[in-house]
């Protein structure tokens, strides 16, 4: 790992951002691999995979480079399948106690200690606590919010708790860090980091032929849309930052608490996590022509799998443009509007309808209700649930794990594009292993 991390660390090379951190140990701080400071010695340099093992070992977060900035790996750590789950769930969900994270991950508390410490060196309490601070940190940096708020979007019960944690780790206070004047502002703006290379166009130009009706828009340079999270509403704003390894977020979110798990689907649905050269590399070895290899490619995600489940149903069988339309259609008809904000159907207006509106078979509108009524009835059941719904096969299935959870290595050999262009080029799928969902959109840019 050292070999290659140093090689990495010295070129400063922004394709290894967030794959693993820096910790010098004559400073006692902890940085990026891209980190602008003068390069310290290998002898007096330690490696992390995680900024958190790095704070948990003493060492500080960098105020230049800012390592709670740095895009995340989870997907490509190797770790136990339970472990990557229980950081997903500990970084979306700062106001659930360990307790409550172990209940969803269907495991004990004990079982999950003892996860934690063998595959990461600690607690799922200290990871915890270091993520809220690297958290707390990025918005004392970026936004606008008080310090109150920061504190609650970041999991800690007051100001307070915030400032005496921070201090703890940090060694400096939050005031310290903000500088500046505090100015509440109902718009929540910050950064997020990715690794390049990012192909912003092909994102865009997938989605804007995509864009539901009051629901989305999408511009050369810009995407919006509207989300609802549990009870609450909200928009978000996402625009491209030229020659930055960044996106420029804002947000309209009424309950603060509610913010990490926002930004947690939003890095999701543009997949501002992915490695793409280790993707891309493993891809070329699978038969993908290198001229015809899309450079940063990212998988354009869905904000929910209930609107990838709809967009899947509707879209059997016809073109995306009529699939589109009749997403459209059903926004109209069912969607809840605010001002000028257009919110997409909950599963129960949809259950309750009889769908007459839209030109579709009557047999795909049973399927339509029966599936919102089976989110209704089971809102947690694994997506492979619903193939005992009539009308939902193989293809609407794997097309809503792809969207609608980014799952990374879905192989849509079924669906007609892909057949088609299997045809005229030699794959073998099984070497695109686990990155097969990558494989499917770069032979859909083929067309």
């Amino acid at each position: 790992m050292n070999t290659d991390y140093q090689q990495a660390r010295l070129t400063r090379d922004p394709r290894f951002d967030g794959t693993f951190f820096v910790a010098v140990k004559t400073t006692n701080i902890f940085c990026r691999s891209i980190c602008p400071a003068n390069t310290a010695l290998e002898k007096n340099v330690e490696y992390f995979h995680l900024a958190q093992q790095a704070m948990s070992a003493g060492y500080r977060p960098c105020l230049r480079c800012r390592p709670d900035s740095a895009p995340h790996s989870y997907a490509w750590q190797g770790v136990h399948t339970t472990v990557q789950r229980g950081i997903r769930l500990l970084s979306q969900y700062k106001e659930l106690s360990i307790t409550e994270i172990a209940t969803k991950l269907g495991i004990t508390d004990r079982y999950f200690r003892q996860l934690f410490q063998q595959h990461l060196g600690l607690s799922p309490k200290q990871y915890q606590l270091f993520d809220k601070v690297l958290f707390a940190k990025q918005l004392l940096h970026q936004s606008n919010l008080t310090v109150e708020h920061i504190a609650h979007a970041s999991g800690f019960a007051s100001a307070r708790r915030l400032q005496h944690n921070f201090k703890k780790v940090t060694g400096l206070t939050p005031q310290q860090v903000k500088q500046g004047k505090e100015k509440q502002s109902e718009l929540i703006s910050l950064r997020l980091s990715f690794r390049p290379p990012f192909n912003w166009q092909h994102m865009q130009s997938f989605l804007a032929l995509r864009v539901i009706q009051g629901v989305e828009s999408v511009t050369e340079d810009c995407y919006h849309r509207t989300f609802v999270i549990g009870t609450d509403k909200g928009w978000f704003r996402v625009s491209r930052i030229q020659d930055k390894h960044n996106l420029k977020v804002e947000i309209r979110l009424p309950n603060i608490e509610k913010l990490p798990a926002v930004l947690n689907n939003i890095e999701r649905v543009f997949d501002l996590n992915a490695d793409t050269k280790t993707i891309q590399s493993q891809l070329l070895r699978c038969g993908i022509p290198k001229d015809k290899m899309v450079t940063g490619l990212r998988i354009p995600g869905v904000w929910d799998t209930f609107e990838a489940g709809c967009r899947a149903i509707l879209g059997q069988q016809i073109s995306v443009k009529m699939a589109i339309t009749l997403l459209s259609q059903l926004t109209q008809e069912f969607g809840e509007t605010e001002g000028d904000n257009v919110y997409f159907p909950t599963p129960k207006t949809i259950s309750n309808s009889d769908l007459n509106f839209l030109k579709i078979p009557n047999s795909r509108k049973q399927t339509l209700r029966l599936f919102a009524q089976h989110i209704i009835n089971c809102p947690d059941s694994p997506i492979d649930d619903w193939l005992h719904i009539k009308g939902i096969g193989p293809w609407t299935v794997a097309y809503a794990k792809m969207r609608g959870q980014s799952s990374p290595d879905i192989w849509l050999n079924t669906d007609l594009i892909v057949k088609k262009q299997l045809t005229k080029i030699n794959i073998d799928a099984e070497l695109a292993r686990p990155w097969r969902s990558y494989l499917t959109f770069q032979i859909w840019s083929m067309v």
